[in-house]
């Protein structure tokens, strides 16, 4: 079933040539290799070799124009349920925590999306925005390749975070059922469907193994200005390495703070069921575009390691195994 382009909600006024720049958009799609399985409201097209839906492409061809950054920024960088929330919660306290009301009340009365606005989806749309502090913080589902020339060429910091991509789809396929269209009813999609587009490269943002491999060798060739972390790792020792994403991001934990409890003060902040408990987790929603709602609480499904086990079988688990192991050959870098 094919999908006409929706109106759109992105401001064009800092473009140069701003109605140049709406044609360009529009002859993108027009031309861009499309696929009409993933999702009931939007098809996928193609650009530079991953996967968006047209609104998530056009927010990413006006970043690429339009975003300047600061000398101080930090952007956390994820593909879609890679722990991308949890990541966002975490920075945010580590920066805000010498005030006590920045550290509590944001992340009580207003999701972790809220406090960190995304790249591609926030700073360029005529939405409402409810709460957006003014710290040089911002996040981006972008790959490596396709981020701002602004941000190539300048010397902030990138954080990256990703997960096993069997936990990645499984996640994925539960979140992408619970996205609403305003005005269109979803059909049920299988797992079968989604795996099998998943295995192929085709999901949002995909192919995931592209994805990650794009930051992590970016991330051995810039050490210093990008870290790249694991989920599980995370997990399994998140003292660890909150301490070194505080240090990575220039406010490091003095001893007194280490010694007082600060930072297991912040890690109970984020913790995932703590977040997930909150009124505003539970029963508000977030808007990612306009005619686009997704409930609050459908960002805190289980954030399990190994969740994958309850779904796939023997034969995805070894097929995706396959895949990955052969996508990311030679990188040094392994995920299953």
């Amino acid at each position: 079933m094919a999908h006409s382009c929706p109106k759109s909600s992105f401001i064009y006024d800092s473009c140069k040539d701003p109605e140049k720049s709406q044609q360009e958009f529009q002859e993108i799609i027009s031309k861009a290799p499309k696929n009409s399985e993933w999702f009931a409201f939007s098809d996928l097209y193609q650009y530079q070799g991953f996967w968006f839906t047209p609104k998530f492409l056009e927010g990413t061809i006006l970043a690429q124009e339009q975003f300047r950054h600061q000398s101080n920024d930090i952007i956390l960088c994820s593909y879609p349920r890679t722990g991308t929330t949890w990541l966002k919660s975490l920075s945010f306290a580590i920066m805000n925590r010498n005030n006590s009301d920045s550290l509590i009340n944001p992340l009580h009365s207003v999701m972790p999306h809220e406090c960190v606005p995304f790249l591609e989806v926030d700073l360029f749309q005529r939405k409402s925005i409810k709460y957006y502090p003014k710290v040089p913080l911002v996040a981006t589902h972008l790959p490596y390749s396709l981020l701002p020339d602004s941000v190539m060429d300048s010397t902030c910091k990138l954080v990256y975070i990703c997960r096993d991509p069997k936990d990645v789809f499984v996640s994925l396929w539960h979140f992408l059922g619970n996205v609403k269209d305003k005005e269109t009813k979803i059909d049920e999609f299988s797992l079968q469907k989604g795996f099998d587009l998943f295995c192929n490269g085709v999901s949002l943002h995909g192919p995931y193994w592209d994805h990650v491999l794009g930051y992590w060798r970016a991330s051995l060739e810039f050490s210093e200005n990008i870290l790249f972390i694991k989920y599980e790792d995370l997990k399994e020792k998140t003292s660890l390495h909150v301490k070194r994403l505080a240090e990575f991001m220039g406010y490091p934990f003095s001893l007194d703070e280490q010694r007082e409890g600060v930072v297991e003060k912040i890690i109970e902040i984020c913790d995932f069921h703590n977040l997930r408990n909150l009124e505003v987790n539970k029963k508000g929603e977030y808007a990612i575009f306009e005619s686009v709602v997704v409930q609050n609480n459908k960002y805190f499904r289980k954030g399990q390691v190994g969740d994958w086990k309850n779904y796939l079988t023997a034969e995805m688990q070894e097929r995706l195994d396959c895949i990955v192991d052969q996508k990311l050959q030679g990188s040094g870098l392994t995920l299953c």
